[in-house]
């Protein structure tokens, strides 16, 4: 499921230049084939993320599915600029339901805390991979003389093969907790949840982070351009060989390394102290795009790319340890609201560094200024969250009563 949302949201970059030359549609415009799918994604979360633990994750997961593959095959017919846009909007609510299904799904079959941040960096690795091959397979489609609108019919039969399986699977038992008015399970309770600390400190990191990464595959191919004033990116400035070609790739090095950070954060999230890691890590996101920012394009070349390993196991311990600071009957509405900010930086993030460069005569350097500020800012956040250890008691005591064997 994971693969599957990556090919389509991280292909949209690609698509985007498709649509701009077919119906002739401004960048603002175009910009909407991102944020509106992003919006749809965050008040799905938030306002059905509760879904999961009323109706149960199995029942959500394939509400979620259908949902998703219904907007996947009308890309068939998809031949208008506000059919095409609405149909990325439905997909994104589709995701918001289906995931925090998956989310939800994760702590029933993990056994302790740990084993659930190792789990979750295993599923989101497979978004890694997705964000890797969508664009490969957009890229070769028009290659080929294919319309784009066909990724998202190969999306759609992935996705009927998940409901297939999700039909067929034996999920673990779930009893919804209704021992008590408190724990009723309905939107007004998941909003209840954003006052909550432990879910507003996960989700705040959520979206710092994330509106840090986006810098990357919104704004380094800007940055990494010669000149900024020509339309054609051109990367002349680099020496020819290796250098010349991670200019031109950097977007996929990035993906790259960050997959494959997550497959070896499955097993390194569940021997070391994730405070520790997640500090060290986003320190070291500072590091590198303050010296790519210092050193100009020839140490960003290699520096922007190189965040994708540190950048690998931050989110998905954010989504595993802030869900598991709660009972598994409300795992499926805290995922949704992680899963809100999560949307909103995504959407924010790119939409803030634009505004910053434009105002600075359209350099991107501004634009990765501003994501310098979100990962510092993520950064003292995780220092205090290692030194002080706030969620200590919590996770020892949600071990002891939900994971007990």
């Amino acid at each position: 499921m994971f693969m599957m949302f990556a090919m389509t949201s991280d292909s949209v970059g690609e698509i985007i230049k498709e649509v701009k030359v077919a119906f002739s549609v401004t960048n603002a415009q175009a910009s909407l084939m991102h944020s509106l799918p992003m919006l749809g994604i965050a008040l799905s979360g938030l306002f059905l993320g509760f879904l999961a633990d009323k109706l149960g994750r199995k029942p959500t997961i394939i509400i979620g599915l259908a949902l998703f593959g219904l907007a996947c095959y009308s890309f068939l017919i998809a031949n208008d600029f506000m059919l095409i846009v609405s149909l990325m909007s439905l997909s994104g609510v589709a995701v918001g339901i289906f995931k925090t299904g998956a989310l939800a799904l994760i702590g029933d079959i993990s056994t302790s805390t740990k084993q659930h941040t190792a789990t979750m960096n295993g599923a989101e690795a497979f978004f890694g991979v997705g964000a890797i091959i969508g664009p490969l397979i957009v890229a070769y489609l028009i290659h080929q003389g294919v319309a784009w609108q066909w990724l998202y019919v190969i999306a759609g039969g992935v996705c009927t093969v998940l409901i297939v399986g999700a039909l067929l699977v034996k999920y673990p038992a779930y009893s919804r907790d209704t021992s008590s008015g408190e724990n009723k399970v309905s939107i007004a309770q998941s909003l209840k949840l954003v006052k909550n600390p432990y879910a507003l400190g996960f989700s705040i990191g959520a979206f710092l982070y994330v509106a840090a990464e986006s810098a990357i595959y919104v704004w380094m191919p800007s940055y990494l351009v010669c000149d900024a004033t020509t339309l054609k990116a051109t990367y002349d400035c680099y020496s020819e060989g290796f250098s010349q070609t991670l200019a031109i790739y950097s977007v996929t090095a990035f993906f790259i390394l960050r997959a494959a950070g997550r497959f070896v954060g499955i097993w390194m999230m569940s021997r070391f102290n994730w405070a520790l890691v997640l500090m060290l890590f986003t320190g070291a996101i500072v590091l590198c795009f303050g010296l790519g920012l210092w050193g100009g394009k020839q140490f960003a070349l290699y520096l922007f790319p190189l965040t994708g390993i540190f950048m690998s196991v931050i989110y998905p311990t954010f989504n595993s340890k802030g869900i598991s600071c709660f009972p598994k009957h409300q795992h499926g509405s805290v995922a949704g609201v992680i899963l809100f900010f999560t949307a909103a930086g995504a959407a924010a993030g790119p939409f803030i560094m634009g505004l910053v460069s434009d105002a600075n005569g359209g350099d991107a350097k501004y634009g990765f200024m501003v994501a310098t500020g979100f990962a510092a800012l993520l950064f003292i956040g995780l220092v205090y969250n290692f030194v002080k250890n706030p969620t200590k008691d919590r996770l020892a005591e949600i071990e002891a009563s939900e994971y007990a064997s």
